[in-house]
């Protein structure tokens, strides 16, 4: 009986988001064509009703617990309504449909929203992002929620919202923020979603405000203290954002993982001792020089929280002392008396996933889109995590080979760790290691068009 309902379920679901039920949609001063079928419960000759999550006339399929908004249209969805709706009205500020112009222009004159219903979590400018409990704010989330829909695919829509949170950004006008974008996510979710839908409107779309959503969501996991991933399944542009992003979040941590000298330094002069240069907090002066006698700031804040970089991003990740355990300095003498120093990095998918804040299958989804994911040789076995391990003794030599171009600045990533990354970390593929080098990361960039991250942590207001 209960397959049955499902196969019921699903057939129903295909038919309803067959058809797109409204050509464009007139939001502010915008028309915009829709991409999907949105249920909006609206009949032919009443105007529309504010959503109920207790309505017992909602038409609900046998086994589902809550009410979707699918089974408000599945209901009728063989009763004969004539031609779909060309335009839906909807208002930019609290987003109430209506099916005409005047109505639309009335409640424009009545509406006092001015903005979304909560909290600001994020704003840099003109540019906000607000925090608003679907709990708290019923209506307006359910509204969001279906005017959403018209540009997402492949999600169920709820009407019971308690368990939601919604991010929604907006342009600040002289007297109204006007939405350009949102996401929404479970506040309890047992998988560690971190992202159940977003959506940046057409108009807005390709200026990178769909990404700053993306890098605020995994902002927010960190704070929460896990490794989020957004709900699957991802839509194919949904997919190419995350790629984007996750591949960008790796290039930013093997960039910094792989610099002998912090961020912004281009060299360190020192008296009477040689240079430390596996230390982590160094204060520069304004010409980039380093001394000994340059008291080193205590950080009261550690990670990402008030730390960025405006160039490249490097200081969103943080480089933590157990990572930084994993890099050894190899110093080598040149025929002139001076001296080069490199870097050797032996570290497993769990510690890239741990800094990066990645789950381990997407941090190797985006090697192997990155071209990085081939074997090369056996490894030692890994170092303990946080171990003092001298770096003048024990050293493997310097990796040399045709991918590496004879450059020691080097990371092993150990497969045995990866057992949901495919190529690599399949049972008894323990030995196997993955050569990654800073000339790899930096053709990554140019081939991928790596950008600086969009968020900025000092805007951050939570």
């Amino acid at each position: 009986m209960k397959e049955q309902n499902q196969t019921v379920d699903m057939v129903s679901m295909a038919q309803i988001g067959a058809v797109r039920n409204f050509d464009k949609v007139h939001f502010g001063e915008w028309l915009i064509r829709t991409w999907y079928f949105s249920p909006y419960p609206l009949t032919e000759n009443e105007d529309p009703e504010p959503v109920s999550t207790s309505s017992s006339s909602v038409a609900r399929i046998p086994g589902v617990s809550r009410a979707r908004a699918e089974d408000l249209f599945a209901g009728g969805l063989h009763k004969s309504h004539g031609q779909h709706r060309s335009v839906l009205w909807v208002c930019d500020m609290c987003f109430k449909y209506m099916t005409d112009g005047l109505s639309w222009e009335s409640h424009k004159k009545v509406c006092t929203f001015t903005r979304p219903p909560g909290r600001k979590v994020y704003q840099r400018g003109a540019h906000i992002i607000w925090e608003v409990d679907g709990a708290k704010a019923k209506l307006y989330c359910q509204n969001l929620s279906l005017f959403g829909k018209l540009f997402i695919d492949i999600k169920t829509l709820y009407f019971d919202l308690d368990n939601f949170m919604f991010y929604i950004l907006t342009d600040a006008a002289r007297q109204k923020d006007h939405m350009m974008g949102y996401f929404c996510k479970e506040k309890q979710s047992f998988d560690d979603y971190n992202l159940a839908c977003i959506t940046t409107l057409p108009p807005y779309q390709r200026q990178g405000y769909g990404m700053l959503m993306i890098e605020f969501s995994y902002e927010l996991s960190r704070r929460a203290g896990r490794i989020g991933t957004p709900e699957r399944p991802l839509s194919d542009l949904g997919l190419r954002s995350y790629v984007a992003y996750w591949i960008a979040t790796l290039v930013r941590f093997f960039r910094k993982l792989l610099s002998v000298l912090p961020a912004g330094t281009t060299r360190i002069f020192s008296n009477g001792i040689p240079p430390d240069l596996g230390g982590r907090s160094r204060e520069g002066s304004e010409d980039g020089v380093l001394s000994p006698s340059t008291q080193r700031r205590r950080r009261n804040i550690k990670g990402w929280e008030g730390e960025i970089d405006d160039d490249d991003g490097a200081d969103l990740i943080d480089i933590d002392e157990s990572i930084n355990s994993l890099r050894n300095y190899v110093t080598t003498s040149n025929p002139d008396g001076s001296a080069s120093t490199h870097l050797q990095i032996q570290c497993s998918l769990a510690d890239i996933s741990r800094a990066t804040n990645l789950r381990i299958e997407d941090a190797a989804f985006a090697l192997n889109e990155m071209g990085m994911l081939r074997k090369w040789g056996h490894a030692p076995p890994p170092r303990k995590v946080g171990g003092s391990q001298s770096s003048r003794s024990g050293l493997s030599p310097p990796i040399k080979n045709g991918n590496s171009n004879g450059s020691t600045r080097s990371v092993s990533v150990l497969g045995g760790s990866a057992a949901a990354a495919g190529d690599i970390g399949n049972e008894g593929d323990n030995g196997y290691v993955i050569i990654l080098t800073r000339e790899m990361v930096e053709k990554v960039v140019e081939e991928r068009h790596v950008k600086p991250p969009c968020m900025k942590m000092q805007y951050i207001l939570l």
